[in-house]
């Protein structure tokens, strides 16, 4: 199926649009069961009333203030997530292309704890891991350009600077006094806890301006995941498009970071799953981001059950799964 506006067409497989429309109805039944759920049980249709503003005292208090603005912070922080990491998958062509690796997150947490330590507020925190990850990103294009950048070159560089920055992270935590240092701890394992519409609301604006760019170089990018040359051959512009698909990653990967705190292993297992499911030869943008939404909302709602009332910051949860399945893709590429 074609869809065209004017000069300009997108092609759109049956199968990813069937994969699409089930990952949203699954993203509905995950949101739906985190907000019916806890502690405190809400039928669904005082659910429905709550978010409409209509329902009994309580459930608006535990629905409204307190459940809405968590999940729907997961639900956009694992979009950006899964983006972010589509794209850089896409321009390393190397399922391990994903900032948890390539130094992106880490220089985010860098930026946050520097923040702790400097006595800042959350939302100075926030500020400082957007910006620790933008400096960074800047870092290791600067460092892997040589007339261009090279997926490989990107994922070596970006290696070395999140072995380094992880080392930073350490002596930093070890200057902190015990207060800061724990503050800092908590907020590096990453968590939904406590989330509201002003950690909602910063992510949604960049996906709404992210999102229509990253649609428009969707299709360039496919055409440089065949070789540069290949590219250049068809009339794309590598480096510019490579350019701008970068930006909108690390501002991706920022706004997530600094709404929820480092979460990794999304960003890296997301496109993958979606790769599977669509059953696409490359890294489908779309559906990367319904799965990162999926994955982080299904694990926060499994970190708060597991082990009732005690709950799990849901980095804990995506740390676990997301080294099991990192196993499994060294295992098969062995293979």
């Amino acid at each position: 199926m074609t869809i065209r506006v004017g000069s300009w067409s997108v092609r759109l497989a049956p199968r990813a649009l069937v994969t699409g429309a089930a990952l949203l109805v699954l993203a509905c039944a995950v949101s739906v069961a985190a907000l019916a759920t806890g502690e405190y049980t809400v039928p669904v249709p005082d659910i429905v009333a709550a978010v409409l503003g209509q329902g009994p005292p309580v459930a608006e208090l535990i629905v409204g203030k307190l459940r809405v603005p968590r999940v729907v912070t997961g639900l956009l922080v694992g979009a950006a997530f899964g983006l972010s990491g589509a794209i850089f998958q896409s321009l390393t062509r190397n399922p391990l292309g994903s900032p948890d690796f390539i130094g992106f997150t880490a220089g985010a947490s860098t930026g946050g704890i520097i923040a702790v330590v400097a006595g800042g507020s959350a939302m100075t925190i926030a500020g400082g891991a957007l910006a620790g990850c933008v400096v960074t990103a800047v870092l290791v294009y600067a460092l892997a350009y040589r007339g261009g950048v090279q997926g490989y070159r990107l994922v070596l560089v970006g290696i070395g600077a999140n072995a380094l920055l992880l080392a930073v992270n350490s002596y930093l935590l070890t200057r902190a006094n015990i207060n800061d240092a724990a503050t800092a701890g908590a907020w590096l394992t990453g968590s939904l806890s406590g989330r509201g519409w002003d950690h909602a609301l910063p992510v949604a604006l960049a996906l709404a301006v992210l999102l229509p760019m990253c649609a428009y170089v969707s299709r360039p990018m496919r055409m440089i995941e065949m070789g540069d040359d290949a590219a250049k051959a068809m009339g794309i512009k590598v480096e510019p498009v490579r350019a701008v698909a970068i930006a909108a990653g690390v501002l991706l990967s920022g706004v997530a970071t600094a709404a929820a705190g480092p979460v990794i292993f999304v960003a890296l297992a997301a496109p993958q799953l979606a790769r599977r499911l669509t059953r696409s030869p490359g890294v489908t943008m779309g559906a990367s981001a319904l799965t990162g939404a999926v994955l982080l909302t299904a694990a926060d709602l499994a970190a708060q059950r597991l082990l009732a009332p005690t709950q799990l910051p849901v980095g804990v949860l995506t740390a676990a799964i997301g080294g099991t399945y990192l196993v499994l893709l060294l295992r098969k590429e062995r293979h």
